[in-house]
């Protein structure tokens, strides 16, 4: 056999077997985290926020604050419906990225039989927008609780379903608030959120 198809066999075959057992997943095509202030979040909260995700996703921007939209307002409870907030910021969100509202207001949803829900995030998944509030942290580490949060929605818009492992930044909140229990994503939520273009770090 010619010394050149060799060569050319050989160098198909390191491919094939390079691919076939490559543990690190791919990226797919870059998506962009724009973050949203609704009027009433501190700047220093949104900052925080901000420099949480840089170290763990590379693309992130911040729009200028705006008012919380009247048509998500619910005069009864005296709160915003979460999912009237992620459509209307569905309905801002540019091809190519994700946005994350960050507000002071009380929010709720839908769940478990309940019609109005309390919540301290609410993201579709997946999604292009979500929601996380303030309104329920504990003051004292309220930077801290709104970045757990803010990981949290952002990684249900990624794909990530709610994870059993209690450390992770993907636990069901289940009616609690386990924030402070929660340190990273685990292996297999950092694995899926690789493939998506994300970094991850513990800090």
């Amino acid at each position: 056999m010619p010394y050149k198809t060799v060569c050319i066999l050989l160098i198909f075959f390191c491919f094939c077997v390079n691919k076939k057992h490559s543990t690190t997943p791919v990226a797919e095509t870059t998506i962009v985290i724009d973050l949203q202030p609704f009027v009433g979040i501190t700047a220093a909260q949104v900052d925080y926020v901000f420099a949480g995700l840089k170290k763990n996703y590379p693309f992130i921007s911040i729009n200028k604050p705006i008012a919380l939209p009247t048509t998500a307002y619910y005069a009864a409870r005296n709160r915003y419906r979460a999912d009237s907030l992620i459509n209307f910021l569905r309905s801002r969100t540019e091809a190519g990225h994700k946005t994350i509202g960050l507000t002071n207001k009380d929010i709720s949803t839908t769940k478990a039989g309940v019609a109005d829900w309390g919540v301290m995030g609410l993201g579709f998944c997946p999604g292009n927008a979500c929601i996380a509030s303030t309104y329920r942290f504990t003051k004292k580490e309220i930077n801290g609780q709104l970045f757990k949060v803010a990981i949290h929605e952002l990684g249900h818009t990624f794909g990530l379903p709610h994870c059993p492992v209690k450390y992770c930044f993907m636990r069901d909140a289940e009616g609690g608030n386990p924030t402070n229990e929660e340190k990273e994503f685990c292996t297999k939520c950092k694995f899926f959120l690789v493939s998506k273009g994300w970094v991850l770090t513990k800090d």
